[in-house]
């Protein structure tokens, strides 16, 4: 395989610092690379139906989480792992183009549940449909070994900081 940029920073490192072991650079440092091209990647198809990545993960929690699609907005901004500022924000921003519509929530008088509109459904189901295809487009340079073996090292990775 061809060297990449990052072997290039890593040999950098290597003769101005040869004390140091800097493996950990390399994959860090390719991690950080790639999640700003695939971030590039995914925009561009929600962006082919006016969404931003945080609108699409709005829209497709609620599709997920199944009928009736509403859920509350505390529930959404903890699993979507943001402040309730920037859900808030998120929600004007869905609700003002008919995505989704703020309802009482009927256990609670003081609580509000966010649902999916109509509109909003059929946005989701042509978006997630269009961004599943543009991950095995992205991801179609992994042959069936390496996904397995990347899926394993990542999860492994990621429940270090999400037990």
């Amino acid at each position: 395989m061809e060297p990449d940029p990052v072997d290039k920073i890593l040999l950098q490192w290597q003769h101005e610092r040869p004390d140091l072991d800097v493996w950990p650079m390399g994959i860090v440092g390719r991690i950080t690379r790639l999640a700003k091209h695939l971030e590039q990647a995914i925009q561009e198809t929600f962006s082919d139906f006016g969404l931003t990545v945080g609108e699409f993960d709005v829209l497709a929690t609620l599709r997920r989480s199944g009928q009736p699609y509403q859920l509350s907005p505390t529930e959404l901004f903890n699993t979507l792992m943001v402040s309730s500022g920037t859900m808030t924000h998120r929600i004007d921003r869905l609700e003002h183009a008919n995505l989704v519509q703020r309802l009482p929530d009927p256990s609670d008088r003081r609580g509000t549940l966010i649902m999916l509109t109509d509109k909003g459904f059929d946005v989701i189901e042509l978006a997630v449909t269009a961004h599943v295809a543009n991950e095995h487009r992205i991801l179609s340079a992994l042959d069936a070994s390496d996904r397995e073996m990347l899926i394993h090292g990542l999860r492994k990775l990621l429940s270090a900081f999400e037990p």
